[in-house]
């Protein structure tokens, strides 16, 4: 507790290696608070400042903290291919409004394995027409790979774009069977 007798935020994060190349965790009492892919120095460092000042503390490097053990193990064994559903408390406080309904709609809605177009999932969440809107909630993800914004297509039957890289959308689509695995 601080001086007035409120819980502090407390934020602890690592960055784990991954076949998707290193990924950094970061979690805080409520559950899993972000995602980061390509966590390579200068990309850590830049979301660790973004992360502080969005939550209003400073993240601790933890790599053996409670809060983190279980999204270190489950996404590691998701990214195995041994999981198909993530069980983990999500802190979903860097994201608000439309953007978190949506990925609140994708995390629940859509299943492993199984894909959805940017428009059909604006008219899940009653917004028909919003593919557009849809789209910048994915790419506003804080929490990329648990909440599968991967899982979100165009309705044409095009891959759509990825924070991540289109090479991580196709090896986690791949991963799930959705596409065939990449020939090199």
């Amino acid at each position: 507790m601080n001086s007035h007798g409120q819980y502090e935020q407390r934020v602890v994060w690592t960055v784990v290696g991954t076949d998707i190349g290193p990924l950094l965790l970061a979690a805080t009492h409520d559950g899993l608070v972000n995602v980061v892919f390509h966590a390579t120095d200068a990309v850590r460092d830049q979301a660790l400042v973004r992360l502080g000042s969005r939550l209003g503390t400073e993240p601790v490097e933890a790599p053996e903290s409670p809060l983190l053990a279980e999204a270190i193990g489950q996404v590691g064994a998701y990214l195995a291919g041994e999981r198909r559903d993530f069980e983990l408390p999500l802190d979903w406080s860097l994201i608000s409004g439309f953007n978190r309904q949506v990925l609140r709609e994708l995390a629940s809605g859509v299943p492993y394995g199984a894909v959805v177009g940017y428009g059909d999932l604006a008219g899940r969440v009653g917004q028909p027409g919003a593919a557009q809107a849809v789209g910048v909630a994915m790419g506003s993800n804080p929490l990329p790979v648990v909440v599968p914004c991967h899982r979100v297509v165009e309705s044409d039957g095009g891959i759509g774009g990825f924070g991540g890289g289109l090479e991580t959308k196709r090896k986690l689509l791949a991963l799930e069977g959705v596409l065939p695995e990449p020939l090199f």
